[in-house]
């Protein structure tokens, strides 16, 4: 019901008190001196003036706030327009700026007003609901076809709620409830009130075919009848609190079976003689919600724990039906739910109403009384174990032991995943709620008892629950649940601990039916990620919570091989998502290595394991993060030891791309840090470096184009290794390599010391090249000038035979002629290369092999001045001037050229004499 603030309690006990003239306590007193029995019956045993809590005033001027006339039941005055101002201006923040909270205590004060007995409460709630349908909000929400927010959603449950407390007002008049419910119906007929499960009905409808096997109980969403926030309350029409029954539960301690009992009396107790309640759960709670907001504590506690008899009896029979159903279902592998509506996440919250109404009767103040009302939200309460009341055979129950029973029992049934992203968040933060709730209480032997008899009543459960042997592919994840169970058992009953959270470990929506490969090496199988379920849309999360239990899991089997191996199978065998394999594997490997103690290898093991799955799931899909992964599995495998970087040197094709296994793995295992961490001798530098080269060799042969360079670095050491990587590069050459890898390796043979190799490949990249007159900023322009750097450093036959080349690649006039005075000024041929000595002479422009040279730089000059001509502005004539003096300095290179370039100049004149004020700039520059 939600915690209130208790200070809030206090001013509105303060003020009522005030308003009647009573001492503060006075009407608590007055409540409590009252026999149970009558309670019910108030109105009709009380008279009217002390039912009204009208205490005899004191002489004076009259009461300002006293509100009604003395025969009204209403207690104290209400400000309908500050209500409705203060409710409409919270609306308007939307939700921001406190508002909700201040929302939420307004709802607090209905539920106060509710159990002082006061009839204002339900108006309150009247106007805070008029303002809220007022929203405009709803209006856009509804033409838009978008969903409320989250908190905005929140708080109209918390309306419902509070509409079906005032429906189920034990002592209401009919004609007021009548009333209620006409109001209620109206707004429920309205377009835009808002729906029970959070959606406004624009979704498609179920085109998944959940439930395929009880088709009958999930009709699609269009033939669904519409359920509105106030569809509950409406129902509630039809509930009353005559039923004999009824009346004796929760009016009695000692109300027990009969001794002779008729026949149609037997349904109504168990087998103990205790009464059971035998309505739907959900309705049952909302009574003992209505009984506690009203102000019966104690009518709702008794009707609380004959509902928990009867979960308990049900819970008996259904483990029968499932002993002699069992063989069928294990066989089947499937089964059907026949709970539609999950209690986890229900929109009366029933397993919260009866947890809180049990707690409450065993919640200790500071001074150690038991508190009969609600405690400051901010302190963690205290509880002490209170025996159920007298008529209860089994006197060593409390009222504690049975809260905690309820909340598992409740979080462990199985049901389906809710329809919608509002109706499974919902199911997600109720179970969030209920498990803080169970955290606060503190495990005694009585509550470790109930908890291991409820573990393993949920997992010998069958359909029934969510923790039985089988369950339908669609029933609600029990990870976070079973992640709490797992840490509560785990100083009690490890061996029960682990059969638990083993068992919650899966998801059977994200599971393949029909598994391929050994099964019983799960870790040897490439793990195919099913389809992403479209329905369900909290998976993000649901997935994040099974890798949480994992986690937990892990990190408490530390040092236990037998439980490792046995959670890993688990991890491979359930978990879908690669990055949260990897999550794991982190985490196994940090607690595997911790910085003050020694290193836990069978964890470490596990971090491994985890980590070559994640390599084979993520090694043919796209995964921003795969480098990193790949980083950090050999970082793993080095701490492991060298047998482990062995392993996977040698199965590299199975975990990594050819280009992460030279650039990466193998570079990094027999990198000098890795000789060093592992203190390696000889021999095992000799095997890593031996697996290393035939893994580069391997490679290059696969992707030449991005492994040839590597691999001639990782062979550097073994000649007959590097040959064959050599090789490897020239036979790829011919191939799909590109100019640019091309040269990048002929560079590192020249580093090495093998010139004329770096020259052969040099002259393979410059077949690959074309460069075009206009690009004299290409990045290749670099690895031209050093080819031709190389060549003429070689000798004159070589520079002869890449020259050719180069007049074929290269059409840009300024990288040619900047080529051609490179090679003017230095005499070819290179000290250091056995029989090559330099000639001493500079080389001619006029013979060979430079006049081939010169033609084409001089044509080149002559193409691209046309070329730039067709299209000049003027405010390029200065910049093409200037290309023409460059030119100038090539044409006159050989003897004849001054008049070749006269002649050239003469051409352009004539061809371009239109242009006049250019052809005036090329006349004053070159006559």
């Amino acid at each position: 019901m939600g915690k209130r603030n208790s200070q809030q309690q206090g001013n509105i006990h303060r003020a009522f008190c005030l308003s009647y003239r009573l001492k503060p306590g006075a009407c608590a007193v007055l409540i409590l001196l009252m026999e149970p029995r009558h309670l019910l019956t108030l109105h009709e045993h009380v008279p009217k003036s002390i039912m009204n809590f009208k205490a005899s005033r004191e002489p004076g001027a009259p009461d300002p706030t006293a509100g009604a006339s003395i025969d009204d039941e209403n207690c104290w005055h209400l400000d309908e327009e500050q209500v409705k101002e203060q409710v409409k201006l919270f609306l308007s923040q939307g939700g921001y700026y406190g508002s909700g909270k201040q929302l939420n205590s307004m709802f607090a004060k209905v539920r106060e007003m509710l159990r002082m007995r006061d009839s204002n409460g339900a108006r309150m709630l009247t106007l805070i609901t008029e303002q809220f349908m007022a929203d405009p909000r709803l209006t856009l929400w509804r033409q838009q076809g978008t969903s409320m927010t989250d908190k905005c959603r929140q708080l109209w449950d918390e309306l419902g709620a509070l509409w079906v407390c005032i429906i189920l007002n034990p002592h209401c008049k009919l004609e007021e409830k009548s009333c209620w419910l006409q109001q209620l119906q109206k707004w429920s007929d309205l377009d835009l009130c808002p729906l029970e499960d959070g959606n406004y009905g624009h979704e498609l409808p179920n085109i998944t075919s959940a439930l395929p096997q009880s088709a009958s109980h999930s009709p699609d969403s269009l033939s669904r009848p519409r359920r509105t926030v106030f569809t509950r309350a409406i129902e509630g029409r039809e509930l009353h609190w005559q039923d004999s029954h009824l009346q004796r539960i929760i009016s009695s301690d000692i109300y027990t079976a009969p001794a002779c009992q008729r026949e149609s009396e037997r349904l109504l107790f168990n087998s103990q003689g205790q009464p059971l309640w035998l309505e739907h759960v959900p309705t049952a709670c909302a009574r003992v919600d209505a009984l506690r907001s009203h102000g019966y504590p104690k009518e709702a506690l008794r009707l609380t724990v004959a509902i928990i008899n009867t979960l308990r009896l049900q819970q008996q029979r259904q483990l029968e039906i499932y002993k002699h159903q069992k063989k069928e279902l294990l066989q089947r592998g499937t089964t059907t739910i026949t709970n539609l509506e999950g209690w986890v996440g229900h929109p009366l919250d029933p397993i919260g109403c009866l947890f809180q109404t049990l707690t409450e009767a065993c919640r200790l103040s500071d001074d150690g009384y038991l508190e009969v009302s609600d405690m400051n939200e901010s302190r963690i309460p205290v509880y002490q174990h209170v025996p159920v009341a007298a008529g209860c055979s089994n006197s060593s129950e409390s009222y504690l032991s049975l809260a905690l029973e309820v909340a598992l029992m409740g979080m462990g049934q199985q049901r389906v995943m809710p329809e919608g992203l509002y109706a499974q968040d919902k199911v997600c933060r109720n179970e969030e709620q209920l498990l803080s709730q169970l955290q606060e209480l503190q495990l005694d032997d009585e509550l470790v008892q109930t908890l291991r008899k409820q573990c393993i009543l949920l997992l010998e459960g069958g359909p029934f629950s969510g923790l039985g042997e089988v369950i339908h592919r669609e029933s609600v994840p029990m990870h976070t649940f079973a992640k709490y169970l797992f840490s509560a058992l785990l100083p009690h009953d490890p061996d029960l601990s682990y059969k638990l959270a083993l068992r919650a470990m899966r998801l059977p929506v994200l599971e393949n039916s029909a598994s391929t490969g050994d099964s019983s090496h799960p870790h040897h199988m490439v793990s195919v990620v099913p389809s992403r379920y479209p329905r369900w849309f909290t998976l993000g999360h649901l997935e994040s919570q099974q890798c949480e239990l994992a986690s937990t899991m892990l990190t408490a089997a530390k040092g236990d091989t037998l439980r490792l191996q046995t959670i890993l199978e688990a991890i491979q065998k359930h978990i879908h998502s690669s990055s949260l394999i990897f999550k794991l594997a982190q985490d196994a490997f940090k607690i595997a290595t911790p910085t003050d103690s020694s290193t836990d290898s069978t964890l470490l093991n596990v971090a491994l394991e985890l980590g070559l799955q994640v390599m084979r799931m993520t090694l043919s899909t796209l995964n921003w993060r795969r480098r990193e992964m790949v980083r950090w599995l050999v970082t793993c495998a080095t701490e492991v030891g060298v047998r482990a970087l062995v392993s996977i040197l040698q199965s590299w094709y199975t975990l990594f791309t050819p280009t992460e296994a030279t650039s990466i793995v193998a570079a990094t295992a027999v990198s000098h840090t890795t000789i060093l961490r592992l203190s390696l001798d000889y021999p095992q530098r000799e095997e890593l470096a031996s697996c290393a080269r035939t893994l580069a060799l391997q490679c290059a042969m696969k992707d030449p184009q991005s492994c040839a360079l590597s691999a001639l670095t990782l062979c550097e050491k073994d000649h007959i290794a590097f040959e064959a990587a050599y090789q490897i590069a020239i036979d790829a050459a011919a191939g799909g390599m590109t100019h640019s890898q091309l040269f990048t390796i002929a560079r590192y043979m020249e580093l090495r010391g093998y010139p004329l190799r770096a020259f052969k490949l040099a002259s393979l990249a410059m077949s690959h090249l074309n460069l075009a007159y206009n690009q004299d900023t290409h990045p290749a322009i670099n690895d031209v000038l050093w080819a031709c750097a190389l060549s003429h450093s070689l000798g004159k036959n070589e520079l002869a035979a890449l020259i050719p080349l180069v007049v074929k690649s290269v059409h840009c006039a300024t990288v040619l002629s900047d080529i051609l005075r490179r090679c003017t000024v230095t005499a070819p041929g290179l000290a250091g290369i056995p029989g090559r000595r330099s000639s001493g002479k500079l080389m001619s422009t006029d013979k060979a092999p430079l006049r081939q040279l010169l033609d084409a730089t001089i044509n080149a000059y002559i193409n691209t001045t046309h070329s730039r001509l067709t299209h000049i502005s003027p405010r390029h004539y200065g910049e093409f001037i200037e290309f023409l003096s460059k030119a100038r300095e090539t044409f006159l290179l050989p003897q004849d050229g001054h008049l070749q370039f006269a002649q050239f100049i003469d051409n352009l004149k004539q061809i371009y004499k239109g242009k006049k004020k250019l052809m005036l700039l090329v006349r004053e520059r070159f006559g």
